[in-house]
Protein backbone atom coordinates (compact mmCIF):
# COMPACT_ATOMS: atom_id res chain seq x y z
CA UNK A 1 0.00 0.00 0.00
CA UNK A 2 1.25 3.46 -0.81
CA UNK A 3 0.86 6.20 1.77
CA UNK A 4 2.48 9.46 2.76
CA UNK A 5 4.17 9.81 6.17
CA UNK A 6 3.75 13.13 7.98
CA UNK A 7 4.56 14.45 11.46
CA UNK A 8 1.40 16.50 11.91
CA UNK A 9 -2.30 16.03 12.57
CA UNK A 10 -5.10 18.49 13.25
CA UNK A 11 -7.18 18.19 16.41
CA UNK A 12 -10.19 17.42 14.23
CA UNK A 13 -8.38 14.58 12.45
CA UNK A 14 -7.10 13.23 15.76
CA UNK A 15 -10.56 13.21 17.35
CA UNK A 16 -12.02 11.56 14.24
CA UNK A 17 -9.46 8.75 14.54
CA UNK A 18 -10.31 8.28 18.24
CA UNK A 19 -14.03 8.20 17.37
CA UNK A 20 -13.47 5.54 14.67
CA UNK A 21 -11.96 3.14 17.21
CA UNK A 22 -14.51 4.01 19.93
CA UNK A 23 -12.02 5.75 22.24
CA UNK A 24 -13.20 8.54 24.58
CA UNK A 25 -13.45 12.01 23.08
CA UNK A 26 -12.68 15.38 24.65
CA UNK A 27 -12.66 19.05 23.56
CA UNK A 28 -10.63 20.01 20.47
CA UNK A 29 -8.71 22.59 22.52
CA UNK A 30 -7.54 19.80 24.81
CA UNK A 31 -6.59 17.61 21.83
CA UNK A 32 -4.58 20.49 20.34
CA UNK A 33 -2.62 20.90 23.57
CA UNK A 34 -1.88 17.17 23.69
CA UNK A 35 -0.71 17.17 20.08
CA UNK A 36 1.48 20.22 20.68
CA UNK A 37 3.20 18.51 23.62
CA UNK A 38 3.77 15.21 21.82
CA UNK A 39 7.43 14.21 21.61
CA UNK A 40 6.98 12.21 18.40
CA UNK A 41 4.02 12.00 16.04
CA UNK A 42 3.72 9.83 12.95
CA UNK A 43 0.72 9.91 10.60
CA UNK A 44 0.16 7.72 7.58
CA UNK A 45 -2.01 9.47 5.00
CA UNK A 46 -3.64 8.15 1.86
CA UNK A 47 -4.89 10.81 -0.56
CA UNK A 48 -4.38 13.35 2.25
CA UNK A 49 -6.63 11.49 4.72
CA UNK A 50 -5.18 10.15 7.98
CA UNK A 51 -5.38 6.36 7.93
CA UNK A 52 -3.09 5.59 10.88
CA UNK A 53 -1.16 7.44 13.59
CA UNK A 54 1.00 7.05 16.65
CA UNK A 55 2.06 9.45 19.39
CA UNK A 56 5.00 9.08 21.76
CA UNK A 57 5.33 11.06 25.00
CA UNK A 58 8.60 11.45 26.91
CA UNK A 59 10.03 13.08 30.02
CA UNK A 60 13.29 13.47 28.03
CA UNK A 61 15.01 11.34 30.64
CA UNK A 62 14.17 7.68 30.99
CA UNK A 63 10.36 7.46 30.82
CA UNK A 64 8.64 7.07 27.45
CA UNK A 65 4.96 6.36 26.85
CA UNK A 66 3.41 5.19 23.59
CA UNK A 67 0.12 7.04 23.87
CA UNK A 68 -1.65 6.15 20.65
CA UNK A 69 -1.48 3.53 17.94
CA UNK A 70 -4.63 4.01 15.88
CA UNK A 71 -5.43 2.50 12.48
CA UNK A 72 -8.70 3.20 10.68
CA UNK A 73 -10.81 0.03 10.90
CA UNK A 74 -10.91 -0.44 7.12
CA UNK A 75 -7.07 -0.41 7.01
CA UNK A 76 -6.47 -2.74 9.96
CA UNK A 77 -4.70 -6.03 9.27
CA UNK A 78 -2.54 -4.52 6.50
CA UNK A 79 0.67 -4.00 8.49
CA UNK A 80 0.14 -0.33 9.36
CA UNK A 81 0.12 -0.98 13.11
CA UNK A 82 3.43 -2.82 12.83
CA UNK A 83 4.87 0.04 10.74
CA UNK A 84 3.70 2.56 13.37
CA UNK A 85 5.28 0.56 16.18
CA UNK A 86 8.53 0.17 14.23
CA UNK A 87 8.50 3.94 13.71
CA UNK A 88 7.88 4.62 17.41
CA UNK A 89 10.57 2.20 18.56
CA UNK A 90 13.09 3.63 16.06
CA UNK A 91 12.39 7.10 17.45
CA UNK A 92 12.79 5.89 21.04
CA UNK A 93 16.05 4.09 20.24
CA UNK A 94 17.35 7.28 18.59
CA UNK A 95 17.15 9.00 22.00
CA UNK A 96 19.51 6.52 23.66
CA UNK A 97 23.07 7.53 24.44
CA UNK A 98 25.76 4.99 25.41
CA UNK A 99 24.81 3.37 28.72
CA UNK A 100 21.25 4.75 28.67
CA UNK A 101 18.09 2.73 29.04
CA UNK A 102 14.46 3.81 28.96
CA UNK A 103 11.26 2.40 30.39
CA UNK A 104 8.76 2.31 27.52
CA UNK A 105 5.15 1.86 28.61
CA UNK A 106 1.79 1.63 26.91
CA UNK A 107 -1.77 0.65 27.70
CA UNK A 108 -2.97 -1.91 25.15
CA UNK A 109 -6.56 -1.84 24.00
CA UNK A 110 -8.47 -4.95 25.07
CA UNK A 111 -7.50 -7.91 22.93
CA UNK A 112 -4.43 -6.21 21.42
CA UNK A 113 -1.88 -7.48 23.96
CA UNK A 114 -0.45 -10.16 21.64
CA UNK A 115 0.29 -7.50 19.02
CA UNK A 116 2.49 -5.58 21.47
CA UNK A 117 4.19 -8.75 22.71
CA UNK A 118 5.73 -9.00 19.22
CA UNK A 119 7.71 -5.86 20.13
CA UNK A 120 8.93 -7.24 23.45
CA UNK A 121 6.29 -5.73 25.74
CA UNK A 122 5.14 -7.81 28.70
CA UNK A 123 1.65 -8.10 30.10
CA UNK A 124 1.08 -7.11 33.69
CA UNK A 125 0.83 -8.32 36.33
CA UNK A 126 3.67 -10.81 36.32
CA UNK A 127 6.13 -12.02 38.94
CA UNK A 128 7.84 -8.59 39.24
CA UNK A 129 5.23 -6.04 38.07
CA UNK A 130 1.80 -5.07 39.32
CA UNK A 131 -1.17 -4.24 37.09
CA UNK A 132 -1.10 -1.19 34.86
CA UNK A 133 -3.71 1.26 36.04
CA UNK A 134 -5.50 4.30 34.63
CA UNK A 135 -8.28 6.72 35.51
CA UNK A 136 -10.13 9.42 33.57
CA UNK A 137 -10.52 12.61 35.67
CA UNK A 138 -12.95 15.39 34.77
CA UNK A 139 -13.95 18.74 36.19
CA UNK A 140 -17.18 17.07 37.37
CA UNK A 141 -15.23 14.90 39.85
Amino acid sequence: MEYEITDYITPEEYMEMRRLVAWPEFPLEQAAEGIKNTAHLCCFRKDGKVIALNRVLSDQGYVVYIADVIVRPEYQGQGLGRALMDNAMDYIKSLLKPGYKMMVSLMAAQGKEDFYKKFGFITRPDETHGCGMSKWVSDAD
